[in-house]
Protein backbone atom coordinates (compact mmCIF):
# COMPACT_ATOMS: atom_id res chain seq x y z
CA UNK A 1 0.00 0.00 0.00
CA UNK A 2 1.28 3.50 -0.86
CA UNK A 3 1.09 6.20 1.81
CA UNK A 4 1.28 9.50 -0.02
CA UNK A 5 1.63 12.89 1.60
CA UNK A 6 -0.61 15.09 -0.52
CA UNK A 7 -2.08 17.82 1.71
CA UNK A 8 -0.79 19.75 4.72
CA UNK A 9 -3.34 21.80 6.63
CA UNK A 10 -1.72 25.14 7.42
CA UNK A 11 -3.15 27.32 10.21
CA UNK A 12 -3.79 30.95 9.22
CA UNK A 13 -5.90 33.79 10.60
CA UNK A 14 -7.28 35.16 7.34
CA UNK A 15 -7.99 32.77 4.46
CA UNK A 16 -8.23 35.48 1.79
CA UNK A 17 -4.98 37.18 2.84
CA UNK A 18 -3.18 33.83 3.00
CA UNK A 19 -4.64 32.67 -0.34
CA UNK A 20 -3.51 35.90 -1.98
CA UNK A 21 0.01 35.52 -0.54
CA UNK A 22 0.44 31.93 -1.67
CA UNK A 23 -1.16 32.56 -5.08
CA UNK A 24 0.23 36.00 -5.92
CA UNK A 25 3.58 36.05 -4.11
CA UNK A 26 4.61 32.40 -4.34
CA UNK A 27 2.82 31.38 -7.53
CA UNK A 28 0.88 28.47 -6.02
CA UNK A 29 -2.13 27.22 -8.03
CA UNK A 30 -5.55 27.55 -6.35
CA UNK A 31 -7.12 24.09 -6.60
CA UNK A 32 -10.14 24.68 -4.37
CA UNK A 33 -11.64 27.81 -2.83
CA UNK A 34 -15.08 27.30 -1.45
CA UNK A 35 -17.46 25.97 1.12
CA UNK A 36 -17.00 22.21 1.38
CA UNK A 37 -19.81 21.75 3.92
CA UNK A 38 -22.12 24.25 5.60
CA UNK A 39 -19.97 26.79 7.45
CA UNK A 40 -16.66 25.22 6.41
CA UNK A 41 -14.38 26.80 3.80
CA UNK A 42 -11.26 25.27 2.31
CA UNK A 43 -8.65 26.96 0.14
CA UNK A 44 -6.28 24.35 -1.28
CA UNK A 45 -3.16 25.49 -3.14
CA UNK A 46 -0.37 23.57 -4.86
CA UNK A 47 3.18 24.78 -5.57
CA UNK A 48 4.20 24.52 -9.24
CA UNK A 49 5.42 20.98 -9.97
CA UNK A 50 4.47 19.63 -6.54
CA UNK A 51 2.45 16.56 -5.65
CA UNK A 52 1.65 18.00 -2.21
CA UNK A 53 -0.72 20.89 -1.51
CA UNK A 54 -1.47 23.12 1.43
CA UNK A 55 -5.00 23.56 2.72
CA UNK A 56 -6.16 26.71 4.50
CA UNK A 57 -9.37 26.07 6.41
CA UNK A 58 -12.05 27.81 8.40
CA UNK A 59 -14.81 25.96 10.21
CA UNK A 60 -13.52 22.48 9.36
CA UNK A 61 -13.71 20.17 12.39
CA UNK A 62 -10.35 18.86 13.60
CA UNK A 63 -10.67 16.08 16.21
CA UNK A 64 -6.93 16.28 17.02
CA UNK A 65 -7.08 20.00 17.88
CA UNK A 66 -6.54 23.23 16.03
CA UNK A 67 -2.93 24.38 15.61
CA UNK A 68 -2.30 28.09 16.07
CA UNK A 69 -1.57 30.33 13.06
CA UNK A 70 2.15 30.96 12.77
CA UNK A 71 3.05 27.77 14.65
CA UNK A 72 4.28 25.76 11.67
CA UNK A 73 7.99 25.92 10.91
CA UNK A 74 10.15 23.73 8.73
CA UNK A 75 7.82 23.51 5.75
CA UNK A 76 10.13 23.02 2.80
CA UNK A 77 10.09 23.55 -0.93
CA UNK A 78 12.82 22.25 -3.27
CA UNK A 79 14.18 24.01 -6.35
CA UNK A 80 16.99 23.31 -8.80
CA UNK A 81 18.38 26.87 -8.74
CA UNK A 82 18.35 28.75 -5.44
CA UNK A 83 19.57 32.01 -6.97
CA UNK A 84 16.77 32.00 -9.54
CA UNK A 85 14.26 31.14 -6.81
CA UNK A 86 15.55 33.99 -4.66
CA UNK A 87 15.30 36.45 -7.54
CA UNK A 88 11.74 35.30 -8.34
CA UNK A 89 10.58 35.63 -4.74
CA UNK A 90 12.13 39.09 -4.38
CA UNK A 91 10.50 40.17 -7.66
CA UNK A 92 7.14 38.93 -6.31
CA UNK A 93 7.57 41.02 -3.16
CA UNK A 94 8.38 38.23 -0.69
CA UNK A 95 10.67 39.12 2.21
CA UNK A 96 13.19 36.31 1.90
CA UNK A 97 16.65 35.64 3.32
CA UNK A 98 19.74 35.51 1.17
CA UNK A 99 20.69 31.94 0.22
CA UNK A 100 22.60 30.20 3.03
CA UNK A 101 25.24 27.78 1.74
CA UNK A 102 25.95 25.39 4.62
CA UNK A 103 28.23 23.04 2.64
CA UNK A 104 29.28 22.57 -0.99
CA UNK A 105 27.24 19.37 -1.44
CA UNK A 106 23.98 19.40 -3.37
CA UNK A 107 21.08 19.89 -0.99
CA UNK A 108 23.01 22.03 1.52
CA UNK A 109 21.82 25.48 0.37
CA UNK A 110 18.66 27.08 1.74
CA UNK A 111 16.75 30.33 1.92
CA UNK A 112 13.93 31.21 4.30
CA UNK A 113 10.71 33.21 4.48
CA UNK A 114 7.49 33.38 6.47
CA UNK A 115 3.89 33.79 5.40
CA UNK A 116 1.75 36.68 6.72
CA UNK A 117 0.94 34.68 9.87
CA UNK A 118 4.54 33.74 10.61
CA UNK A 119 4.49 30.12 9.39
CA UNK A 120 8.11 29.41 8.45
CA UNK A 121 9.25 28.03 5.13
CA UNK A 122 12.62 26.88 3.79
CA UNK A 123 13.58 26.56 0.15
CA UNK A 124 16.27 23.96 -0.51
CA UNK A 125 18.40 23.88 -3.63
CA UNK A 126 18.53 20.32 -4.95
CA UNK A 127 20.28 20.54 -8.33
CA UNK A 128 20.00 16.80 -8.84
CA UNK A 129 16.34 17.29 -9.79
CA UNK A 130 17.50 18.77 -13.11
CA UNK A 131 18.58 15.29 -14.24
CA UNK A 132 16.44 13.19 -11.88
CA UNK A 133 12.98 14.80 -11.66
CA UNK A 134 10.96 13.47 -8.75
CA UNK A 135 8.19 12.14 -11.01
CA UNK A 136 10.75 9.97 -12.83
CA UNK A 137 12.23 8.70 -9.56
CA UNK A 138 8.76 7.74 -8.33
CA UNK A 139 7.84 6.09 -11.64
CA UNK A 140 11.07 4.06 -11.49
CA UNK A 141 10.26 2.92 -7.95
CA UNK A 142 6.72 1.97 -8.98
CA UNK A 143 8.15 -0.09 -11.84
CA UNK A 144 10.35 -1.99 -9.40
CA UNK A 145 13.52 0.04 -9.74
CA UNK A 146 15.44 1.18 -6.70
CA UNK A 147 14.65 4.87 -7.10
CA UNK A 148 17.42 7.45 -7.07
CA UNK A 149 20.92 6.66 -8.16
CA UNK A 150 23.78 7.10 -5.73
CA UNK A 151 25.82 9.38 -7.96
Amino acid sequence: MDWTLEVIVLPVTDLDRARDFYRDRLGFHVDIDGEVMPGARVVQLTPPGSGCSIALTDGVPNPTGDPQPGSYHGLQLCVTDIDAAHAELVARGVEVSEPQRYAPEDGATFLYFTDPDGNGWAVQEYRRRLTEPLHKVLADRAAGGNGESTG
